[in-house]
């Protein structure tokens, strides 16, 4: 069963006067799909690369990240019209942008109107604009052609929120949240937009690190409705948005690196990221969950919808937490789906969230009510937000 076959009926949850909802959501992908299984021969292929140990390390790190396969931008016809992307060396921040801004455009396009169809009120209603990339740079910025290609009327209020990484999806929704509450009769559509382009580059030995990235980085778009105070006749509330939170962590700028250079960006993921993130992310859980009078104890109480930096980050989450495996069930299905597509990856777990809230409904023991949405990124930066579940 798919998202699009879920019906919110008019027994939804009534959300609270003034609060924040996630009114609909939509997703939006490149025409290439490339199975997991597949990728480190193509990949060695389109680069002319034969070291036969890196292709070996791929090989490994494939099969470790549980991603099953992927959407991706990168194509032969793109190889074949800019050869020097393979090359080692060559300066190709130019063509580089060319290509990842027409593209992000149109999935966030893509991805927007499939949200605005599932939300069913006009294009026209939308009010504000928050537009989230770490894939592009231009000015004027991708919210302008976004706005352009959706049809938004001019005074519509816009934000850009570029190079937040993987917490970019979560931030832009703690931003059109306080929009929304800010702003009485406010409509936010949220848009996020990737491609894996901005930084592809040949296998080397003296990078063995960008290998993690070639196995579990995917390309794509998301998007998000966001109000208060829903129409009850029109609109279907899907999560009321409670508390968000963001917090960084001193002296830890370094853990995810990033740099624009002349032959795109250049990410390194230090491999202590996942202990981070372990390390602290009962702390921060607790200050989200003390907003709702609830504790360490009642983990297994509530929803996690988290975004899915990779199986690591996911397995020690679990472990630190005591979590019932099936509390990450939609963060997995994301990761194995779609692998991790930084910022939108947010809005497909949410969507498989929805599905998983289906089956568990009738459940007599069912009471995940509330729940947490979580992402990790650069800074290095916790995200999250305190949401309860209208839909179950």
């Amino acid at each position: 069963m798919g998202i699009q076959d879920i019906k919110i009926d008019a027994m939804s949850k009534k959300a609270t006067p003034g609060k924040a909802t996630i009114l609909a959501l939509g997703k939006g992908f490149p025409h290439q799909l490339v199975m997991q299984e597949f990728l480190v021969d193509g990949y060695f292929r389109n680069t002319n690369c034969d070291d036969p140990e890196l292709k070996e390390k791929l090989n490994r790190l494939c099969k470790t990240t549980t991603v099953k396969t992927r959407y991706v931008v990168m194509s032969e016809e793109i190889l074949d019209k800019y050869p020097e992307l393979a090359i080692e060396g060559r300066p190709t921040v130019t063509q580089r942008l060319d290509i990842c801004n027409e593209a992000v455009t149109q999935m966030a396009i893509e991805a927007s109107q499939a949200c605005i169809a599932k939300w069913g009120r006009p294009v026209s209603d939308i009010t504000h604009l928050v537009y989230v990339s770490s894939s592009e740079a231009r000015l004027p910025g991708g919210d302008i052609y976004l706005a352009k290609g959706l049809g938004l009327k001019p005074e519509t209020n816009r934000v850009m929120l570029y190079f937040a990484g993987c917490s970019g999806g979560v931030a832009g929704l703690r931003v059109a949240k306080d929009i929304a509450e800010n702003n009485p009769g406010s409509r936010v559509l949220l848009a996020t937009s990737e491609t894996t382009i901005i930084g592809f580059k040949p296998p080397s030995a003296t990078r063995p690190y960008d290998l993690v990235g070639v196995a579990l980085f995917g390309d794509g778009a998301g998007a998000m409705l966001i109000g208060s105070d829903p129409d009850p006749i029109i609109e279907r509330p899907l999560f009321e948005l409670h508390t968000a939170i963001q917090h960084f962590l001193p002296d830890t700028e370094k853990i995810i690196d990033g740099r624009l250079t002349e032959e795109g960006i250049s990410f390194k993921l230090d491999r202590a990221l996942p202990q981070i993130i372990e390390d602290n992310i009962e702390d921060f859980c607790g200050k989200l969950m003390d907003t709702i009078g609830l504790s360490n104890k009642d983990y297994n109480k509530i929803f996690w919808a988290v975004h899915p930096g990779g199986p690591a980050i996911l397995n020690r989450l679990e472990k630190r937490l005591d979590l019932s495996p099936e509390k990450l069930i939609a963060s997995r299905r994301a990761l194995a789906d779609y692998g991790n597509a930084s910022s939108n990856t947010i809005v497909y777990v949410m969507e498989y969230m929805m599905e998983e809230s289906k089956k568990l409904k009738n459940e007599p023991k069912n009471d995940e009510e509330w729940g947490l949405i979580l992402a990790f990124g650069p800074g290095v930066t916790f995200e999250g937000i305190v949401a309860k579940n209208l839909t179950m």
